[in-house]
């Protein structure tokens, strides 16, 4: 009776390590991850682009491969978007609103996978203190304890209530339309098993 007690028990207790074992926590290497804003002008096309994001995972993942998106939030500094022209840059900042609202958010609702390098994110990004939902196709790659999500939005000032900047008297002004682009690498810093 012990010996049967042993083996279910034992039994029990591994499923419930294997189930552990597959629920990871994964953080952003900001060193290897970028954000982009593009968007056009009346004179010419423009980027701005931060490696400084911050953010969390949690994955389930089974035999290296990745079944699972549980959550993920992402936080950039607003201030931390570059282009090549500071006063570009200042002009951007007061279409953010940045003294009042200093980060643009990512927080993921839902994950759905369409086959083992494509999925689809439903997410909410918060910019210039205003939240909205989007889709996101995403294209997932495995590294050796690290996976990279590549993919973008097409949004528009006014989803988020902002007025396109201008500049040089109103001679230069930003298009309506933006695409939001990353390539972020989140790599394993827990296991669940591991507590």
């Amino acid at each position: 009776m012990k010996t049967i007690k042993s083996i279910l028990l034992t039994a029990i207790f591994t499923t419930i390590s294997i189930q552990l074992n597959a629920q990871r926590t994964y953080t952003v290497i900001d060193t290897k991850s970028t954000f982009e804003v593009a968007g056009t002008s009346t004179v010419h096309d423009w980027t701005m682009r931060s490696t400084q994001g911050t953010g969390i995972a949690n994955l389930t993942v089974k035999d290296s491969k990745l079944t699972a998106i549980n959550s993920l939030t992402i936080t950039l500094l607003a201030e931390s978007l570059k282009s090549s022209k500071t006063s570009m840059d200042q002009v951007a900042y007061e279409a953010l609103d940045t003294e009042t609202h200093k980060t643009i958010e990512y927080a993921l609702k839902s994950a759905e996978k369409i086959n083992e390098s494509t999925w689809i994110l439903t997410g909410t990004y918060t910019i210039a203190g205003v939240s909205k939902e989007y889709k996101t196709q995403v294209k997932i790659t495995a590294g050796n304890e690290t996976f990279i999500l590549q993919g973008s939005n097409q949004v528009t000032f006014g989803d988020f209530e902002m007025t396109p900047p201008k500049a040089a008297l109103g001679v230069v002004k930003a298009g309506k339309d933006l695409t939001v682009i990353f390539n972020i690498m989140l790599n394993q810093i827990n296991q669940i098993s591991d507590l």
